[in-house]
């Protein structure tokens, strides 16, 4: 049986991402307006980025046993510049991504913990199927 570990994470996380947009989850008003983090100069301009970071969240989840909020923006930060000082890490918006674990948890794909999140029995077997369909 094929699971989400035997997978190219990128096939995974794009058939994962249209699969959450046919469930129709939730988007906030915000998204489309907000940088990801003080890293990036931008917002992002994919229409579908809140599915794609969704999708992820749940890998995360899937892969990781448990994630919470602090190791996710660690996980989706990146390089900020300073100008004439040396770059440094710098942790992504935890905005996004504690609203995506809470609209996913709505869904029933995650299950909350005393310490972060876990993927439920539903997101593992959607996961599963997206690695499926992968192959």
């Amino acid at each position: 049986m094929v699971t989400a570990f035997d997978v190219e994470p990128n096939k995974l996380i794009e058939i994962t991402a249209k699969k959450l947009k046919e469930m129709k989850i939730p988007k906030p008003a915000f998204v489309g307006l907000v940088k990801t983090g003080a890293q990036a100069e931008r917002p992002p301009q994919d229409p579908d980025f809140w599915y794609f970071r969704c999708a992820s969240i749940l890998r995360q989840a899937y892969v990781n046993d448990s994630v919470g909020v602090q190791r996710l923006r660690r996980h989706y930060g990146g390089r900020k510049r300073r100008g004439v000082k040396p770059a440094r890490h710098s942790p992504a918006g935890g905005s996004i991504i504690r609203k995506a674990m809470q609209e996913l948890e709505k869904a029933g794909l995650l299950v909350k913990e005393k310490s972060g999140r876990k993927v439920s029995a539903n997101g593992r077997k959607l996961l599963d199927e997206a690695a499926k369909e992968s192959v």
